[in-house]
């Protein structure tokens, strides 16, 4: 097996995602996964595709992820090793639909409107 690489998205975020045979390593934009991710949440986020998959120690994952903060970046990092990991075996494909992980989440931040104090809040109505 070469390199398996795949896109994914969340939100602003756009994570550039390669998997290879390997030790079970995360590499994201050159740092390791615990100290890029320093919390656990969001550490088992990234995650948890691989586990779902029982290949925690069976491949690398290098990482390139730009753009948005760091819960979006974790759930398109998700994404990306998801489809990754269904490119490699079909047999993947079933779990990691069924907890939603192959789906893209389309919600984006909405625009600020002219006329308001944010998007949809207006000022308080006065009739009088």
């Amino acid at each position: 097996m070469e390199m398996i690489n795949s896109v994914g998205r969340r939100k602003s975020s756009t994570a550039r995602v390669y998997l290879t045979k390997g030790s079970g390593k995360v590499t994201i934009n050159g740092k390791d996964l615990k100290e890029y991710f320093p919390m656990p949440a969001t550490q088992a986020i990234v995650l948890d595709p691989l586990k779902i998959a029982e290949s925690e120690n069976q491949f690398d994952v290098k990482v390139t992820v730009a753009g948005g903060g760091f819960k979006g970046q974790s759930e398109a990092i998700r994404l990306g090793i998801s489809r990754s990991l269904v490119k490699i075996s079909e047999d993947n494909k079933k779990p990691l639909k069924e907890k939603k992980y192959l789906t893209r989440d389309a919600r984006e931040v909405e625009r600020k409107k002219f006329g308001k104090p944010k998007a949809r809040k207006s000022f308080q109505f006065s009739k009088r």
